[in-house]
């Protein structure tokens, strides 16, 4: 086995699935695993999969880790567009008469711009927020690829008003040790939608970089309320919110 062409052990090796190759298949001999812990591989790999397509700002360093996170792009919000309820959402502040589900457009709104998203979560006269933590390392990502490569986290989110009231807006994002000490955070200013406006749907987005070593958890929280305090559910609108480790 020690004598078999590389060239051909690489195409063979390269149909395998990425967790077996790394598990299991690199076990076998020193020959499959200096193949397998070799860039060149990786970036076989990559090439296969159609990942060298991704837009890379430079030259990646490390093709097996930007295979495994292309492998693992996803939103990791789980519900987050009310589809499921309330359902993984923590901390949630009830204020005037709470967090409402509703069909989109809803009363005095718009079509979300995108197709698939049909629900949007409203909020209330006083305060509104709600919070959902997720566990990189629950989530399949490992710690020397958070601590020493640290891939960029980016951040997103979608509001609303409704056209006949006006509305306050606000996101809060922190990357969390793992005893959920605070390494960073982003926090937007307080985003003021005034009454009568279009009611079209608005973007914010934030990418993390360069956020040091020990991350392990990520908290993200939004919410607001109308600024007109009328009962019910005036309040801002939000939904298709994301979280997603960059490739």
């Amino acid at each position: 086995m020690e004598n078999f062409p590389d060239d051909i052990l690489i195409r063979i090796l390269s149909e395998i699935p990425a967790e077996e190759l790394v598990l299991v298949c690199r076990l076998v001999c020193s020959q499959w695993k200096n193949i397998i812990d070799g860039l060149d591989f990786w970036q076989t790999k990559c090439m296969q999969d159609c990942f060298m397509e991704t837009e890379l700002e430079k030259e990646p360093i490390n093709w097996k880790t930007v295979y495994f996170l292309n492998k693992r792009k996803r939103n990791l919000l789980k519900n987050n567009s009310g589809e499921e309820e309330f359902d993984y959402w923590e901390d949630l502040n009830y204020g005037g008469d709470g967090w409402k589900i509703e069909d989109l457009p809803g009363d005095n709104g718009n079509d979300f711009p995108f197709e698939g998203i049909k629900k949007y979560f409203a909020t209330s006269f006083e305060w509104c927020s709600k919070s959902q933590l997720i566990d990189l390392l629950s989530e399949g990502y490992w710690e020397d690829l958070l601590d020493t490569d640290q891939p960029n986290i980016l951040i997103e989110d979608w509001y609303a008003a409704r056209s006949d009231s006006g509305c306050l807006y606000e996101l809060c994002v922190q990357l969390l040790s793992d005893n959920k000490d605070i390494i960073t955070e982003y926090k937007s200013e307080i985003i003021t939608i005034p009454q009568f406006s279009d009611a079209s749907w608005n973007q914010i987005n934030h990418t993390f970089s360069g956020y040091g070593p020990g991350v392990r958890f990520i908290r993200f929280q939004h919410g607001g309320q109308d600024s007109v305090f009328w009962k019910g559910w005036y309040g801002v609108r939000v939904t298709n919110s994301s979280v997603t480790i960059q490739p």
